[in-house]
């Protein structure tokens, strides 16, 4: 199997991310901005997600939600290679609110191994029309096979609308750092805005969200870094505006979480 190997396609699909990637690497805990939905090609791993852990092997369906912590680690030695489609949530949105005919916009994926013969095909007609280079140019097939495989995840595979259930003190602590994470927050900041002591916050916070309050504030700066990479600006800069103390600070965090270096995904993404 190749290894190291990480693909982004060009879409014309708004809001849709394409990746195909090989590889051996352990990921750390880490989330994503977006709704994925993947394919396990060959191989196996294992890996945290919401639901505990799971694990997947080849054709077996793969999802996961904005802010969901996972991981990955392959099961033997010859890694695993996979297929992933990231949606933003507005893309998500829109397509519940077609599916629900108006009723909803948010969504939650609750499954986050299963195997179905229908809904990997209609996985794979998906991406096979997002990168085909003489693939649909109106955008119409792939709307429709966007709409047709959100709706298999979300009918046939359980799918529900997302649930509360996060205290309301600690999403007050994640507000304070989502509203900007490159501002250097203290625990005793975050302990004020949840009024509780810094130990009911670090353990408050790692219940309610999966990582404590430092592994969050260090993954919504990767986050913002990602996304300036992705829209080309250069890496040193990127680090700076992200938060990182420099470029190989950000490199290490980038490559943990990813399994790629900011300077491949700069290259692959554009």
């Amino acid at each position: 199997m190749t290894k190291g190997r990480f693909t982004i396609f060009p879409c014309r699909i708004g809001g849709v991310e394409v990746v195909e990637a090989a590889s051996g690497h352990v990921f750390a805990r880490h989330t994503h901005e977006q709704f994925g939905i993947g394919l396990i090609h060959q191989g196996a791993q294992k890996s945290l997600s919401g639901r505990g852990m799971v694990e997947a092997g080849a054709g077996d369906m793969i999802t996961v939600n904005p802010g969901e912590v996972h991981d990955g680690v392959p099961i033997g030695d010859a890694g695993r290679s996979w297929r992933m489609l990231y949606f933003e949530p507005s893309a998500i949105g829109d397509a519940m609110e077609d599916i629900s005919q108006g009723k909803t916009r948010i969504a939650e994926f609750t499954e986050p191994v299963f195997h179905d013969v229908r809904t990997s095909q209609h996985f794979q007609a998906l991406f096979n029309s997002i990168t085909a280079p003489d693939g649909d140019r109106t955008g119409m097939h792939g709307e429709e096979c966007v709409l047709t495989l959100i709706a298999d995840v979300m009918r046939t595979r359980g799918g529900q609308m997302h649930g509360g259930g996060v205290p309301s003190a600690m999403r007050r602590a994640q507000r304070l750092i989502d509203d900007d994470p490159t501002v250097a927050i203290t625990l005793s900041d975050l302990a004020r805005a949840a009024d509780l002591s810094r130990f009911q916050v670090v353990r408050g916070f790692s219940r309610a969200f999966g990582l404590t309050p430092h592994a969050y504030l260090v993954q919504r700066r990767i986050d913002l870094a990602r996304r300036l990479i992705a829209r080309g600006v250069p890496l040193a800069e990127a680090a700076a505006e992200g938060g990182f103390a420099d470029q190989s600070h950000m490199t290490r965090i980038f490559v943990r979480k990813y399994g790629i270096s900011p300077g491949a995904y700069a290259e692959a993404f554009h």
